[in-house]
């Protein structure tokens, strides 16, 4: 108790829907998202490892974000499932603290790893020669590690910051997974000041990796327009056509749930956008990078010839 609140030390997820049937159906759909997933962002983390030509930094990148991309749909679809098949929907405070924690942890890394994705393509189309020497081994680990470092650190200030608020009242949360929104309205404190700075942690990192980002398209689209034949600047772009998708999907969801003040947010709304960036991203990436990729399709049928072809 403080004074005559009862602070929660549990929360109850609401989910999808409360219907039998409808969590039947959720939990079928949720499992093959969940399968796919796996199958995806595994098998092409192990085609770019047994593909030498695969051994480049771009693929390097595409690896580490289809790594990221397992962990970060893990963190949410097996207690989606879980929900969907248990009468039990209980979390306890810590164990929304951690599901907070490692979501918003994966989350800024991923914006860091996009952002050193894009400065990547900036250097292949614009100094196509120097790319090797610029783009050294130890350049691609560097920024992998930084991406994580930095993402993880933004998390513990920002779950600290979450956390430190009092919960009392309901606690039922009308959501799949703990977020900030539906937090911040069972606060039993002002949440101004913590308002004000989740919207500078988060602006602060979103403004320099899209100003990153920009600038980096920028420089790519004045280098497409130097090249002289249509054939020379279609490849360039679809080079990049893959990243400006995963960065669009990502960063639109992203920007869309917490750019808005949280008198602004539904229940619904949150739910059906949240699925973009926590389960739809990490499904559809290993597809945008390798369905109308030549290089992953020729590693693929290389692959496959060898396991094929009897000894």
């Amino acid at each position: 108790m403080e004074g005559n609140r009862t602070l929660v030390t549990d929360f109850v997820l609401v989910g999808f829907t409360t219907d039998p049937l409808l969590r039947i159906i959720f939990f079928v759909l949720f499992l093959a998202s969940y399968i796919l997933t796996l199958t995806g962002n595994v098998g092409l983390m192990t085609l770019i490892y047994l593909d030498s030509n695969l051994h480049t930094p771009m693929y390097f990148f595409v690896g580490n974000l289809s790594f990221l991309d397992i962990w970060y749909s893990t963190v949410y679809t097996p207690r989606i499932l879980s929900d969907c098949v248990s009468k039990n929907k209980v979390m306890s405070l810590a164990g929304c603290a951690a599901q907070f924690f490692f979501s918003a942890g994966l989350a800024y890394s991923e914006c860091f790893l996009l952002a050193a994705m894009a400065y990547d393509r900036y250097v292949a189309i614009c100094n196509p020669l120097l790319y090797a020497t610029a783009m050294p081994r130890k350049l691609c680990i560097q920024l992998v590690v930084g991406s994580y470092v930095a993402g993880f650190v933004n998390a513990i200030v920002h779950t600290g910051n979450t956390f430190r608020l009092h919960f009392c009242g309901n606690n039922i949360i009308n959501h799949y997974f703990c977020d900030a929104p539906p937090l911040v309205k069972m606060a039993c404190d002002d949440t101004r000041v913590y308002e004000l700075i989740l919207a500078t942690i988060i602006g602060c990192n979103v403004m320099a990796t899209t100003a990153l980002i920009l600038g980096s398209y920028v420089g790519i689209v004045a280098a497409i327009i130097r090249i002289r034949s249509a054939a020379g600047r279609r490849k360039a772009f679809s080079t990049c056509s893959a990243h400006l998708v995963s960065v669009s999907l990502f960063y639109g969801s992203i920007l869309f749930m917490y750019s808005r003040p949280s008198s602004q947010h539904t229940p619904d709304w949150d739910k059906a956008n949240a699925l973009f960036y926590t389960v739809l991203n990490p499904l559809v990436n290993p597809m945008i990078y390798s369905l109308r990729n030549k290089d992953v399709k020729a590693a693929f049928k290389k692959v496959l010839g060898k396991f094929m072809t009897p000894k």
